[in-house]
């Protein structure tokens, strides 16, 4: 237990992006009511997480964290969590053959219910409205009974976490990530595209390999490394009543952790050293993350790790940088220096999605693929040149065949973006983008280890 720190010591801070309910007693009935119900994820699993993020500090594997920008209530069908699922297997399974390391799959999914906004409110139509702030804060119906923030929501929050988390672990260790149904992970979409051929002809060499196996007289199914994954859940921990209801007592250690995911983050918005997120998070033993955005400067990062990772242990703490194409070869140097300077152990990733954020001229927010695969070519080459370790990546995406990014192999433009613009919140990148993006990230890591 850090110094000085209890379960409601971060109500004593300034707490930022938190809603405005209507009725504060109905906000406490329903914190009661959570935390009285079971862990979504336990300490174990979160230990065993930080225990991998170790290995992606030291370079001996690599992050993939990915999914949907903002989870929604009507998304929660098994067929949608299958394709979100789907491609972060694919994407894994071309980073693992191209870098020859095991790669650490950690999703944006079971809990990614809340968003930060620029402004508190917003006018659609004429009218003045709160935010969306994401389905467990207010609904994305834009009228001003459906945005009132209702704190109901929290709970079916909670209960839908749960039914995806249920669904995932089926998947994950039931077969369906069994490396012998590599080829049928890939989508119907994707399968008639050249990248699909690229894919079918890495999954043909993965089959073989795994026939070459059996044929030694080594089942491949009785080894769990081969037929199992481990996909851990991760969310921006943002409002704090929630986070910290689903926050307990590990009976084993004595330490707190957040039971509603393995991994949970601190947004660009409510990283302040003096702030609620910062003095609730320093007391949790989660794998915990800090997104690096353009106002971050070398001794505020300083202060935030020494207070996030005080006894600087390796797997604690993931850096998410977040500047944009334009931006990174200017900011990025200057803290990896000083983080290398101060011997800090931390995970740098790369979320390459939100500072390429623009709106087209149709109104749409939008991203272009070249961006973002500029930014990640710059992360990586910025770490080789400074002797440090890109750890791993970070992308809003998604199973879907949307329409929300722009270029890629499809090469979609403006004109494309109302087609399958199906996003609550920020663009995401669609299954054959997300794709694409691994093989490319593949052949960075392979430039690495050359």
């Amino acid at each position: 237990m850090q110094k000085d720190w209890h379960l409601d010591s971060w109500r004593d801070f300034a707490a930022a992006q938190q809603p405005e309910y209507p009725d504060p007693k109905e906000v406490e009935a329903v914190l009661a009511e959570l935390r009285q119900q079971p862990p979504l994820v336990f300490a174990g699993e979160c230990r065993k997480l930080k225990a991998k993020l170790a290995r992606v500090a030291a370079g001996e594997a690599f992050l993939l964290q990915g999914g949907d920008c903002a989870e929604q209530f009507s998304q929660n069908h098994a067929k949608i969590i299958r394709e979100k699922l789907r491609i972060l297997l694919q994407m894994a399974v071309v980073l693992t053959y191209g870098s020859l390391k095991p790669v650490v799959k950690v999703g944006r999914i079971a809990g990614q219910y809340a968003k930060p906004r620029s402004s508190p409110t917003e006018r659609i139509g004429g009218v003045e409205m709160a935010s969306y702030k994401g389905d467990s804060v207010n609904s994305f119906e834009p009228t001003p009974q459906e945005r009132m923030p209702d704190p109901n929501r929290l709970l079916r929050a909670y209960h839908q976490s749960a039914s995806t988390l249920n669904l995932l672990r089926a998947f994950t260790h039931g077969g369906y990530a069994d490396l012998n149904m590599v080829n049928a992970w890939n989508l119907q979409f994707v399968k008639n595209s050249p990248l699909g051929l690229d894919y079918e002809d890495l999954a043909t060499e993965i089959h073989r390999t795994l026939k070459f196996i059996e044929a030694c007289g080594i089942d491949s199914r009785r080894f769990p490394q081969l037929n199992q994954v481990d996909l851990y859940t991760s969310h921006e921990g943002l409002l704090l009543g929630y986070e910290s209801a689903l926050t307990r007592c590990d009976s084993l250690t004595g330490d707190w952790y957040n039971v509603g995911a393995h991994m949970v983050w601190i947004g660009d918005r409510t990283r302040q050293l003096d702030g609620a997120h910062v003095e609730y998070f320093r007391g949790i033993n989660n794998p915990i993350g800090l997104k690096v955005g353009p106002t971050t400067d070398g001794p505020t990062l300083v202060e935030l790790i020494k207070v996030l990772n005080p006894e600087n242990e390796a797997g604690r703490l993931v850096l998410i940088t977040r500047f944009g194409a334009a931006k990174i070869e200017e900011l990025l140097p200057p803290l990896i220096r000083v983080v290398k300077d101060n011997g800090f152990q931390v995970v740098w990733c790369c979320d390459p999605m939100h500072g390429n954020t623009y709106k087209a001229d149709t109104g749409h927010k939008t991203r272009h693929f070249s961006d973002i695969l500029q930014e990640l070519t710059l992360f990586f080459a910025i770490h080789r040149q400074e002797g440090t370790v890109p750890g791993g990546v970070h992308f809003e995406l998604t199973g879907a065949n949307v329409t929300e990014c722009l270029g890629g192999a499809a090469d979609l433009k403006e004109e494309h973006l109302a087609e399958s613009y199906e996003t609550a919140c920020d663009p995401r990148l669609n299954a054959a983008q997300s794709l694409e993006m691994a093989f490319k990230i593949a052949h960075m890591l392979r430039q690495d280890e050359s």
